[in-house]
């Protein structure tokens, strides 16, 4: 489900302890289990998974029943991070989310479990 989807709910966690849900495209690679999302670097999920990485994506599949759910830590690259001197970043300053994906469970999953 999660080559077959392209959005879910990503799940990062409030300093007050309570969870903050954000409805995310991403991009899913099955061989590196890494998932990766792209935002606007002030965005308050990014903020929260700067302070804890701790994250959760939640995906529906196409009835009530049938999900998937990858768990793991985010770490946010920024792309002017790597720019050359001189070279000025996207106005917008969009960053990626990369989760390295420790733990996959629901009803409805697509790719085989590593060995």
């Amino acid at each position: 489900m999660l080559t077959q989807q392209r959005f879910g709910v990503l799940a990062s966690v409030r300093s007050t302890g309570h969870p903050h849900l954000s409805t995310v495209l991403y991009d899913w690679d099955a061989e590196e289990r890494l998932l990766r999302v792209s935002s606007t670097a002030d965005r308050l999920k990014v903020r929260q998974l700067r302070r804890d990485p701790h994250t959760s994506l939640h995906v529906s599949g196409p009835d009530v029943w049938s999900f998937a759910v990858a768990e793991g830590e985010a770490r946010i690259v920024d792309p002017a991070d790597d720019a050359a001197p001189g070279e000025q970043p996207l106005p917008d300053r969009r960053v990626t989310i990369v989760i390295r994906v420790s733990r996959l469970y629901g009803t409805a999953l697509d790719i085989p479990t590593p060995t």
